[in-house]
């Protein structure tokens, strides 16, 4: 609530059961893995992880990050994220030459006079995370499908130790990582040297948060020794994490669908913007117009005055769906390949059931507060855990895992880490 909102205005109730919903499936986690890291685990509190290590406050149709807006296009409401420098870039491809000193200018004077959906579609074309403001589905799509089916093993047993191979960045994919290892997984995150994650350049904090007991692994993926690595670790995975575009990991030699239907017992996450299905799977999101392409702008304020609803918030709402589906998946026998999007986990959250009663909202010198009867709670800033360690340092752990994996490890080696 604290980051929903115009500026100057209240704190506003979530249009959905989001904060509950993460509470719950944090819980189930904990229930399936049966260590004490997660029963103590504020599932709710995670969607406002962030926020909190950013500082970031409520900004109406402005993201809390401040590169994503919600723009007027002719007919309906957009939403555009300038989240890299390549999107700037990218302006007078999608909307004609002219001055982008003031990229949002630029855009806002320019789409004014378009079709929403003529300009989406277009800006999905060069690989802009854009969405057109919409209301929600009246009927929710699941929030995980089956996009392949392998050879599934026996079931684990609680004993069982997966290994995770994390190739994911940013928040989802890491959050999902950070989850599994709560519930007791060897988890190697593996960067690329030339473009690790882009965390590591954000506020040092939330990135040890989310990688804290995780081993480092860059590899050259430029090169074949590099593709090659990558490879033999993905032969040797339980579970593997990924956030790109099925063509991106095409272009690694990576195929999801081959490695599922020919390794059995594997565990293949791939967390996208829409999915893995065409045309959907091209098209570029972050949590903030992820979430707006799923309606929750508009249930949020309405179709003439939409609003941002949290920070980013598909993101750790996918990244909680995603640790709960990978896990129970896993502890099954594997075998399958989950496509879960960030637009279809918002679209279902939206489609939950609501308490008939609502809370109402007073304004108290000590700040706002929400009120239900004889209960009382105040609307608190986004907090964070404290840290449990530093994650490590870029490639720390390279050659040893690569021996170790391989089977080729000299007697005199270090040991991983």
């Amino acid at each position: 609530m604290a980051l929903t909102g115009l500026p100057e205005g209240p704190p506003l109730f979530a249009p959905a059961p989001l904060a509950s919903r993460t509470r719950e499936l944090v819980r189930a986690l904990a229930r399936l893995a049966g260590t004490s890291a997660l029963r103590d685990l504020d599932g709710a509190a995670l969607l406002g992880e962030h926020a909190a290590a950013f500082g970031y406050v409520r900004r109406g149709r402005l993201s809390p990050g401040g590169t994503c807006r919600l723009l007027r296009a002719a007919d309906r409401w957009i939403a555009l994220n300038l989240a890299r420098e390549d999107d700037v870039a990218l302006l007078p491809a999608w909307l004609g030459e002219g001055d982008t000193r003031d990229p949002w200018a630029f855009v806002a004077t320019r789409v004014a006079y378009r079709e929403a959906e003529e300009v989406v579609a277009r800006a999905r074309l060069l690989g802009l995370p854009a969405a057109v403001a919409i209301e929600p589905e009246p009927v929710a799509p699941p929030w995980l499908r089956i996009a392949a089916r392998g050879r599934a093993t026996r079931p684990r047993t609680p004993a069982t130790r997966p290994l995770v191979v994390d190739l994911s960045s940013l928040w989802a994919g890491p959050l999902c990582g950070h989850l599994l290892l709560l519930a007791g997984a060897r988890v190697l995150k593996v960067e690329s040297t030339g473009r690790p994650d882009g965390a590591r350049a954000g506020a040092p904090a939330f990135f040890h948060l989310l990688n804290a007991g995780k081993e480092s692994v860059a590899l050259d993926l430029r090169v074949e020794q590099g593709r090659a690595a990558l490879g033999r670790l993905l032969e040797r995975a339980d579970i593997v994490i990924e956030a790109s575009r099925p063509r991106a990991l095409a272009q690694l030699g990576v195929d999801a669908e081959a490695l599922v239907a020919s390794r059995p017992g594997i565990t293949w996450v791939s967390l996208t913007g829409y999915g893995r299905r065409e045309p959907e799977a091209h098209w570029v999101a972050f949590g903030d117009d992820a979430a707006v392409a799923a309606g929750l702008a508009v249930a949020m304020g309405s179709k003439d005055a939409p609003l941002f609803c949290g920070d980013a918030i598909a993101d750790p709402l996918s990244g909680v769906h995603a640790a709960v589906a990978a896990f129970e998946a896993w502890r099954a026998g594997g075998g399958l390949l989950l496509d879960i999007s960030l637009r279809d986990v918002v679209a279902h959250a939206l489609a939950l059931p609501m308490p008939t009663e609502r809370a109402t909202l007073v304004r108290r010198d000590t700040g706002w507060e929400a009120a239900l009867g004889d209960q009382r709670a105040f609307v608190s800033p986004p907090r964070s855990r404290a840290l449990a360690g530093r994650a490590r340092e870029l490639g720390a752990d390279t050659r040893g895992v690569l021996e170790e994996l391989s089977g080729i490890r000299r007697p005199d080696a270090p040991p991983a880490g």
